[in-house]
């Protein structure tokens, strides 16, 4: 696992959690609902790539 994942990963998060903040102050609590629940699925297909890249490792590992 690479380290620029990982703070890319954090830096979603940062992002969705002040643009969440933002819009819950200026009253439109389904957007922010809606902007959180796209940075999860951002995240989750980033998660989703590397299980991939980590599973076609093991495949090829334990063809020797």
């Amino acid at each position: 696992m690479d380290v620029n994942t990982i703070f890319k990963i954090a830096g979603i998060g940062i992002c969705i959690a002040l643009i969440n903040q933002i819009l819950i102050k200026a009253g439109k609590e389904e957007i922010a609902t809606m902007t959180t629940l796209a940075g999860v699925i951002i995240v989750l297909a980033i998660i989703v790539k590397m299980l991939s890249q980590f599973f076609e490792t093991v495949k090829v590992f334990m063809e020797f």
